[in-house]
């Protein structure tokens, strides 16, 4: 699939000397989330070193990952593959 900008959002206000927080939500697996300038369409919007929470989706199980934007150059966008928080609800 690809990127689909409604699906992503800035979490609280701007700040110009602070980096920002995004979330993302996708039916795509976190590999290619990831993949270099799969964000390319909000390459004007997401900064050096901004964090990203993303939720997407293994098989169909919900994974979430943190990550950050690692580079920008304003025609090319890549994140960090992040790190996976796992969960584990054992009741």
């Amino acid at each position: 699939m690809a990127f689909t900008r409604s699906s992503l959002a800035r979490i609280g206000t701007a700040n110009s000397d602070a980096g920002a927080v995004w979330i993302y939500k996708s039916a795509d697996a976190i590999a290619t989330v990831r993949a270099a300038n799969y964000f390319l369409d909000a390459v004007d919007e997401i900064k050096l070193n901004d964090v990203m929470f993303l939720v997407t989706s293994t098989g169909g199980t919900p994974a979430v990952t943190i990550s950050y934007c690692n580079s920008n150059t304003g025609s090319a966008i890549d994140i960090t593959d992040g790190t996976t928080i796992s969960a584990t609800d054992s009741d």
